[in-house]
């Protein structure tokens, strides 16, 4: 028997069609909204989402997507998209990737008052004010560590509880692994500029006034050493065209002694291989004492040029690195540290464990006082980086001496500068 078809009044008809359009008009009516991060996916899918959730509850109109994107690819994307007039309303910059897009035109300008800029240590949000002008606002950072393999180290005649202390030391212990077990002791980080950052912990200079001056006996001598390096075979062949990324994947493959690193990545570690996680214990970055700095390189949130809602924009930039959210953010990294000055007391930072990511942690919070971003800002950074990064890769290949590369370099620099 057939169920007979129940009947609508036609007013009552129109009361739910009147709601239902109301309802989509609702919808329809929400701002969209997205940011961007750096390589932060898979590992913190939750802690991106619970973001998305808070603000969109404290933001009734808006629907916020989170959009993670690698760190080789960050740059061209969002220049596409700012050239689009489609760009994100934040995006998750490093400070050397917001001293090129600041030099391109592609951020916008913050509007910060005294007591926002309060809430941020004075340094790390120098290192996104250029000129004066807040271009954006830091996020995390974490001094650089040295988590080493026991197993390797004991192959190697080397004590695992007396890791290097000094940068000497660590060469040697590099050199003793490579000897005797054939295995790689350690990827130095000096790809692209990253030797300006190694000049800067050796207490070298590299500006003074308007002119480059890192080619001095010093700078020579210390590019030097990690030509002879090279050279003889204790640097892996891909040290200058993968750098960190290659490192990281060789010392978690359990084919490298030592891993110079932000503790953050100890957790990709942990991750990818359990086994080597569980014989990788963690020391301090050896401190130059010259310098008496370890260069500690800085994320934060950035506006890009052309947003529709800057107002909007720039309260989504400040919701992800305010106390409460950074303070999270470094719980759920477990490595990572707050550039905002209430969430960088508590005492979760002084937490120790026996386990490689709890050493890490611990070991970073002592290196905080000696960290800073050394990122310098000069005009035309893009093309002075590349005849930087073009003559350093000549000289680690012989195509020139060290002391050659270090002069070409200035006097291309200086008949810019």
């Amino acid at each position: 028997m057939k169920t007979p078809l129940m009947k609508t009044s036609p007013i009552k008809h129109c009361l739910v069609t009147a709601a239902l359009l109301t309802l989509g008009a609702a919808s329809a009516q929400k701002t969209q909204l997205e940011f961007w991060t750096i390589s932060l996916a898979p590992l913190f899918n939750d802690e991106m989402n619970r973001l998305v959730t808070q603000f969109e509850k404290e933001n009734p109109n808006v629907e916020l997507k989170w959009v993670d994107v690698p760190a080789t690819a960050m740059e061209q994307k969002l220049l596409a998209a700012v050239a689009s007039g489609r760009p994100p309303a934040a995006v998750n910059l490093s400070s050397d990737m917001t001293v090129k897009l600041v030099e391109q035109g592609a951020l916008e300008l913050l509007d910060l008052s005294a007591a926002q800029k309060k809430l941020y240590f004075a340094s790390p949000l120098n290192t996104f004010t250029f000129d004066g002008k807040v271009m954006g606002v830091p996020w995390y950072w974490a001094p650089k560590v040295v988590a080493y393999n026991t197993e390797i180290f004991r192959k190697a005649g080397l004590d695992p509880n007396n890791p290097p202390r000094t940068i000497q030391t660590l060469i040697a212990a590099a050199k003793q692994i490579k000897d005797k077990t054939g295995m790689y002791g350690f990827m130095p980080n000096i790809s692209g500029i990253n030797m300006l950052y190694l000049f800067q912990e050796a207490g070298l200079p590299i500006l003074k006034g308007d002119k480059a001056v890192f080619n001095s006996a010093e700078h020579v001598k210390l590019l030097q050493t990690y030509v002879d390096l090279y050279k003889k075979g204790y640097i892996p062949e891909d040290t200058m065209r993968r750098g960190f990324t290659a490192a990281t994947e060789l010392f978690s493959a359990g084919k490298l002694g030592m891993l110079i690193t932000g503790p953050q990545f100890i957790l990709r570690v942990q991750n990818d291989n359990k086994a080597i996680y569980d014989v990788t214990k963690v020391a301090p970055y050896p401190i130059n004492i010259a310098g008496n700095v370890i260069h500690t390189p800085l994320m934060g949130f950035t506006v890009p040029k052309g947003v529709r809602d800057k107002a909007l924009a720039q309260k989504l930039a400040l919701f992800l690195t305010n106390d409460v959210n950074q303070l999270q953010f470094s719980r759920v990294t477990k490595t990572t540290f707050p550039s905002t000055v209430k969430a960088s007391t508590d005492k979760f930072f002084k937490q120790g464990g026996q386990n490689a990511v709890d050493q890490g942690k611990l070991v970073s919070s002592t290196e905080l006082k000696k960290a800073k971003d050394l990122t310098l800002v000069y005009p035309d950074a893009s093309k002075l980086n590349k005849v930087f990064k073009d003559n350093v890769e000549a000289a680690m290949a012989g195509q020139k001496s060290a002391k050659q590369a270090l002069d070409d370099i200035v006097k291309a620099w200086n008949a810019s500068l």
